[in-house]
């Protein structure tokens, strides 16, 4: 059946929408999470996190935002980039898990889920903004942390920090990581470090976001600013 549309046509060179004259500059951006994300292997799990700041450029459009986001019940992604490209592809993902967790009739391996990322991310690289950190706990291998950075390549690290506010944090995470943490220690040192990455990055703010994932579930925590470490 044809359709009878009308589309209005534009003059080339001119603004095609007169509403969008109408919108601030600063709100024409693309919602970017510009942020800090992290995620640790400690004895028995892993422990992730984030801060809460959503921007357009230099608006801030959301301060409490959650970049912390489940895949399956005990496997988890932090996500920066494109707000919209990382959303889009944790629902695929998790879409993806829960359809094989019926099949196979039990819990997906962390792996899995972050080999299913590395497709997506890798085979739509020129399209996609997004950083994305995919931690959990299976039986088979237990606490697992891999990184898949822009470009689609995934790594497995025992540590593993991204977004804009990880280059201010580096040095921190070299000085004071060391394996076999406790799950105390791998908490607060997440915290400490995303705090660092607030006091110093521009488009990284808000409250402190930490997921605990060990074989009995996960256990979320928020950091708001009273609460967080004050440093010189």
């Amino acid at each position: 059946m044809e359709s009878f549309i009308c589309k209005p046509k534009y003059v080339e060179g001119v603004d095609k929408s007169h509403l969008k004259q109408l919108i601030p500059e600063q709100l024409q951006d693309e919602p970017m999470t510009g942020t800090t994300i992290m995620a640790i292997e400690f004895d028995g799990g892993v422990v992730i996190g984030a801060d809460s700041r959503t921007s357009m450029g230099a608006y801030c459009s959301n301060r409490y935002a959650d970049k912390l986001t489940p895949v399956t019940d005990k496997i988890f992604c932090c996500r920066s980039g494109s707000s919209a490209d990382t959303q889009a592809v944790a629902d695929i993902v998790a879409s993806y898990m829960e359809i094989l967790e019926i099949k196979m009739g039990e819990p997906v391996a962390v792996q899995i889920a972050a080999n299913t990322f590395k497709e997506i991310c890798y085979n739509y690289r020129d399209r996609l903004t997004a950083g994305i950190i995919v931690a959990g706990w299976d039986k088979m291998k237990k606490g697992q942390v891999y990184i898949i950075p822009l470009g689609g390549m995934m790594l497995r690290q025992p540590v593993a920090i991204g977004g804009s506010g990880s280059t201010f944090i580096w040095g921190y995470v070299d000085a004071n990581y060391k394996e076999g943490m406790t799950k105390d220690e791998a908490v607060e040192f997440v915290k400490n470090a995303v705090t660092l990455a607030l006091t110093r990055d521009n488009s990284s703010s808000g409250v402190v976001r930490v997921g605990i994932i060990t074989k009995d579930g996960v256990e979320r925590k928020v950091f708001t600013h009273d609460k967080l470490p004050k440093f010189q």
